[in-house]
């Protein structure tokens, strides 16, 4: 899988943060796996009109915590994975909590209170020692 990277500039988060942050998102969902290859800093410049070294900087920050290699002439791949569930268990617990969000909606939520929500109880289960 090719990772197709996205910006919010309106987020206040710097653009290589970002980029690092949606790659080890795609990692804990299960959406790269090692051996699989990030796209080309020039791929991911011409997709987001961002500066080449804002790239770079990224894919070193990831390349620093182990999670990926640059191979010279041949890319950056990722070298290990995050997130300790299985394939089934993920997929299991995605579309439970995909059927949560539509209740949420049904209930008449907006996606802010569904965010607050889900945080709060993430905050929760941790203060309860589950996390």
């Amino acid at each position: 899988m090719v990772i197709d990277f996205h910006l919010d500039r309106r987020s206040g988060v710097s653009t290589y943060v970002q980029l690092v942050q949606q790659v080890k998102h795609a990692l804990r969902l299960g959406l790269l796996k090692p051996g699989d290859r990030l796209p080309t800093a020039t791929e991911v410049v011409a997709a987001l009109a961002i500066n080449p070294n804002t790239v770079l900087k990224a894919y070193r920050e990831l390349e620093r915590e182990g999670l990926v290699s640059a191979r010279p002439g041949l890319g950056t791949f990722v070298e290990r994975t995050l997130g300790q569930a299985s394939p089934v268990d993920r997929a299991r617990l995605r579309r439970q909590l995909t059927g949560w969000v539509r209740s949420a909606y049904a209930a008449g939520m907006v996606r802010e209170d569904v965010e607050a929500l889900f945080t709060a109880a993430i905050r929760d289960a941790a203060q309860e020692g589950v996390a």
